[in-house]
């Protein structure tokens, strides 16, 4: 992946040095070039990496379920704090993850902390089992499939 940034950015470069103008839009055309260079000859790669641009797309529609949970938690946890009488039902619960290596489980463990409302108390020591703390548990079973579908999923097509 890092191979192929590096190659679409000498391409870039290299076009830039062909027209003898380092303007900004010499340099995006270059860039566009090298994408399309890339992408003619990426089934000719024998390593069959994915495209790079695919997990930096990935790598942004995980910040972006990050934002967006993060501001929503944030909202969720004020009204909690703004109302006069707490009806809040805090829990613990066991989360059972699909994610297998040591670094998906802890950015998965990550964002779960940095969203607020929810705490990583433990991960088990097969690091399949997360242990949530979370301020407010209707339904386990919704929070779970909730993870799951935003950052759990998220995480997977960024790493694999």
């Amino acid at each position: 992946m890092a191979l192929q940034g590096l190659l679409n950015l000498l391409i870039a470069f290299l076009w830039m040095a062909i027209n003898n103008s380092s303007s900004s839009a010499n340099f995006i055309i270059g860039y566009l070039l090298g994408l399309a260079f890339l992408l003619m000859f990426r089934k000719a790669n024998p390593q069959k990496k994915p495209f790079y641009l695919f997990r930096f797309w990935a790598i942004v529609k995980l910040l972006l379920i990050f934002l967006r949970e993060l501001i929503l938690s944030n909202f969720v946890v004020i009204s909690h704090i703004l109302r006069p009488k707490l009806t809040i039902r805090p829990g613990i619960f066991a989360y059972e993850t699909s994610l297998t290596t040591p670094w998906e489980v802890t950015l998965l463990s990550s964002l779960i902390c940095l969203t607020p409302g929810t705490l990583t108390l433990d991960i088990s020591g097969d690091g399949k089992t997360l242990y949530i703390h979370a301020i407010d548990i209707k339904d386990t079973d919704k929070l779970v499939e909730h993870i799951r579908g935003t950052f759990e999923q998220a995480i997977a097509a960024v790493t694999r």
